[in-house]
């Protein structure tokens, strides 16, 4: 058996070169295969593949020049944008670490990110640049790159460089050849930071090996394709339209349409305008497109996929969907930010017949439930989701106590419950934090929800529990009615009484216009629980 230790640095090094195979290798064996082909389009910038690629090769040269080295850590503010696009491959190129930021974060938590991270530079668009700098003054870091993305069109401010400098060959940023940089597959390339209801969040280390075998989950079990013509709106510091779709689309030779936003109207009038074949929302953006007005009136006959996730789809609008949308086909994807993110996958002929579920395990991982000293729950019964397989991260970053409870026994573990039935379809139940416990019962939110879907004129609707002198926990739930009806408590409790056992039912309904999401289409449920925390009052 040959062993690479037998030869010399030098040979070992040529192997390592000519093995590579890294995220920013994907975008220039791309450009070889399809070069004349368009890649990227974001606003009035419309690119080749070729021309792409050498932008990126610009961007990674002027990061250099400027200091930036791999594993060196560069933080990225912005909504999308073709900056966004080309700094995110750039900087796999250089084997920096791109550190993405929630955009909706304020000064102090994206302060925490910098110095948590130890960031070496930050990159931030025009309009969130007054945020940026007091994060900057609040984080200690005085010195390092800043890059300024001119989307609003302000002039940068003093420190700041314009992006568009580098990517578009100003100055010392001009040269297109590749950097060179030797990536091993297990090399960090992104520090994706969690959005969970912890105090602070955790910086999740993804790695080539991580991504690409994610990648190839996608594209296989996903039905991805070369012909795709995919709009990417949701935002790209999450890694499920970041590295479900977006680079996926990059790595096969698909075509990309880059939207700041989810806007319902510019989402459809995209799709129309360029044809989109492809799309991904979270149910709560399908379900912002479905009771848009111009839905009926725009030519979404080119859309043949569609993707949802980052929250269970209801049954019932999925069934909206599929009667609505007849010829697109509809994916399910579950997982978690420290599975690159994808975990599970239910596939078009399996959106009815196990509609409600997540799927079963994607084509690189592997899928079970345990009890809570990780022994393997029997199909039918409740158990904390695990995951093995390379999709998993390299760990959290600083944070061996976290990353040790994470990983223990050889899988992941990802805080969510489910139920797995005999064939092996993952019933996702909540997370473990957010079960309802009420007169010592465990509710699962989901079936709440479900059930009251069912009713007439509910647009959407969220479950939660909220403090409760006497039952500890009382099942809460916030209906947002569909345009023009008129709901009532006591219609919603009368459903309830048809659909749920007693303690199931929400002992309280509030209705609300819309409900608190962040960008990725998530509802923030503790937002809610903050909001209604005295609804019991103290007698309740």
């Amino acid at each position: 058996m040959a062993d690479v230790a037998q030869f010399t640095p030098e040979t070992a090094g040529s192997i390592a070169s000519a093995r590579q195979h890294s995220v920013g290798d994907l975008l220039r064996r791309t450009a070889l295969r399809y070069p004349d082909k368009l890649g990227v389009v974001a606003g009035e910038r419309r690119v080749t593949f070729a021309e792409f690629d050498a932008s990126v090769n610009r961007a990674a040269h002027a990061l250099a020049e400027r200091g930036l080295a791999k594993g060196d850590r560069l933080a990225l503010l912005s909504h999308n944008s073709w900056q966004y696009a080309v700094l995110t491959f750039a900087t796999a190129k250089l084997g920096v670490v791109l550190v993405p930021v929630n955009f909706m974060l304020g000064a102090e938590e994206i302060a925490f990110i910098l110095g948590h991270s130890g960031a070496s530079g930050m990159i931030t668009e025009d309009a969130l640049a007054p945020t940026a700098e007091k994060a900057l003054a609040s984080a200690g870091l005085t010195s390092g790159v800043r890059g300024w993305i001119n989307l609003a069109g302000a002039t940068p401010a003093a420190g700041w460089e314009d992006v568009d400098g580098w990517i578009d060959g100003a100055g010392d940023g001009a040269d297109p050849g590749e950097p060179g940089v030797l990536i091993a597959d297990d090399d960090p390339l992104r520090l994706m930071y969690t959005s969970g209801t912890e105090s602070r969040p955790k910086g999740v280390m993804l790695s080539s090996r991580s991504l690409i075998a994610q990648y190839v989950s996608c594209v296989v079990d996903g039905g991805m394709a070369t012909d795709d013509v995919e709009v990417h709106s949701l935002p790209m510091y999450h890694c499920a339209q970041l590295d479900c779709f977006f680079s996926v689309d990059v790595y096969l030779g698909a075509t990309s349409i880059i939207l700041p936003g989810p806007d319902p109207a510019t989402l459809l009038a995209t799709i129309e305008r360029e044809r989109v074949t492809k799309l991904f929302c979270p149910p709560t953006v399908w379900i912002s497109l479905l009771r848009h007005p111009d839905f009926d009136t725009t030519d979404l006959s080119s859309l043949r996929k569609g993707y949802y996730g980052a929250s269970p789809m209801p049954v019932e609008v999925l069934r909206e969907l599929q009667r609505r949308l007849p010829d697109v086909e509809l994916w399910n994807f579950y997982g978690q930010t420290e599975m690159a993110p994808l975990a599970t996958i239910l596939r078009p002929h399996e959106q009815m017949p196990k509609a409600g579920t997540a799927g079963r395990a994607s084509l690189n991982v592997e899928t079970r439930l345990v009890d809570d000293d990780d022994n393997p729950v029997a199909p039918g019964e409740i158990g904390e989701i695990v995951h093995r397989s390379p999709h998993a991260a390299l760990g959290y970053y600083n944070d061996e106590e976290k990353t040790a409870a994470a990983f223990r026994n050889g899988w992941f573990h990802s805080g969510d419950l489910g139920i797995m039935s005999p064939d092996g379809y993952l019933s996702v139940v909540d997370r473990k934090k957010d079960m309802i416990k009420t007169g010592g019962e465990n509710v699962a939110s989901r079936e709440v929800e479900e059930a009251i879907y069912l009713l007439d004129g509910v647009a959407e609707v969220a479950v939660f529990g909220i403090s409760h002198p006497h039952w500890i926990e009382a099942v809460t739930a916030v209906v947002v009615p569909k345009a023009g009806v008129e709901l009532t408590v006591e219609q919603v409790d009368a459903h309830a009484r048809e659909h749920l056992a007693g303690y199931k039912r929400p002992k309280f309904v509030v209705f609300a216009d819309a409900l608190p999401k962040n960008p990725s289409g998530k509802i923030l449920k503790r937002d809610l629980r903050a909001a209604h925390a005295n609804l019991a009052g103290p007698n309740g």
